[in-house]
């Protein structure tokens, strides 16, 4: 099996290298300039991004925005139950539920009046509940839900970083409501770093994908191959992809800020041939052996041990330079996943 078989991606990561909180200023990221045709690398600051991007270069970003989705709760025993939920819409909700058996028809109730009952059970501690409040359960969400930061970022109940992750576990370019996680590789810009890129000729451009639980749901095949992503709504506007295709035919580079955007460029291309406008859902998993027809070059984080993420950066850099690139990340200290550090792959 070689390549696809899920071993071969561990690695051993020492705790104290997950980030769990964000840094001060956004840009002032640690930034490995990972040259896959050369197999080499450079330790750099995201800050210095303008000096690796070049005049015509088209740099396209996820604009979907994460939603305050967990919810702390109890239940009629009085035990506590936590919950995420991971749809946006409608009524029941697919959540996933961290508490000691759950059972159909159990009532959660939170604070403010807001009560939920368990309607379905399903695998993996996933549940569908319908919830009852008074008023607009959305509108609820945003002021007593929490951002859904993940597991290995580490939150109390009451912690007051929920109030730093409302701000910073979002990228300045979030804008349409979806995600249950954020896209992390566009946490790292800022306001005046876009600036800096507009000015040196460089153009940016939106894509939607709403990150849903299939993005980080543990993979438990041998074989990569055989995992299920689970589907993820995105869009392509007309504008974005005009100025892809423009790109491509004056010879700029197209910089995927994230798997997401890789994800959502490559579907369509797949489907049509090329980028056009579209919406729809794609549960593409991308793994080595892969034909990249539109990406160039890749902005992303450091992927957890044995996730998707972590099969498509090893597709479009090779999986043995990803992993030389992640011991020496490791030795010089690098800070791993969401709050952490970024490579840009070209």
């Amino acid at each position: 099996m070689g390549i696809f078989d899920i071993e071969e991606y561990d690695y051993h990561l020492p705790p104290e290298l997950i980030a769990q909180v964000p840094l001060k200023e956004r840009d002032k990221s640690r930034l490995m300039i990972l040259y896959k045709r050369e197999g080499r690398w450079e330790d750099r600051f995201f800050f210095e991004l303008p000096k690796f991007v070049k005049k015509g270069d088209l740099i396209v970003v996820n604009n979907s925005k994460v939603f305050p989705a967990r919810l702390y709760g109890k239940k009629s025993s009085g035990g506590k139950a936590e919950i995420l939920i991971l749809s946006s819409k409608g009524n029941p909700r697919l959540c996933l539920i961290k508490t000691k058996r759950p059972k159909k028809g159990t009532v959660l109730t939170f604070e403010n009046g807001l009560k939920g009952i368990i309607e379905e059970i399903l695998e993996n501690g996933m549940v569908k509940i319908r919830f009852e409040y008074d008023s607009d359960l959305d509108e609820y969400l945003e002021k007593k839900g929490h951002v859904p930061v993940p597991p290995y970022i580490k939150r109390k109940e009451d912690d007051p970083l929920y109030e730093i992750d409302r701000e910073r576990y979002q990228t300045i370019f979030a804008k349409e409501k979806g995600s249950v996680a954020a896209p992390t590789a566009g946490l790292h810009f800022s306001e005046e770093l876009i600036k800096r890129l507009r000015e040196k000729g460089v153009n940016i451009s939106y894509v939607t994908l709403h990150v849903g639980y299939g993005t980080f749901k543990p993979v438990k095949t041998k074989d990569i191959r055989k995992h299920e992503i689970g589907e993820e709504y995105y869009q392509i506007p007309e504008e974005t992809a005009h100025l892809i295709n423009s790109t491509k035919e004056k010879g700029g580079r197209i910089i995927a800020v994230g798997t997401t955007v890789v994800r959502t460029l490559e579907t369509v291309a797949l489907e049509e041939g090329k980028i056009v406008p579209k919406k729809g859902f794609t549960n593409l998993l991308i793994t080595p052996g892969f034909e990249f027809k539109v990406v160039d070059a890749l902005i992303t984080n450091f992927h957890l041990p044995k996730s998707s993420l972590l099969f498509l950066v090893a597709a479009f850099a090779g999986l043995e330079l990803i992993k030389k690139a992640y011991e020496h990340a490791i030795q010089k200290g690098y800070r791993f996943y969401s709050y952490g550090d970024a490579m840009f792959i070209q």
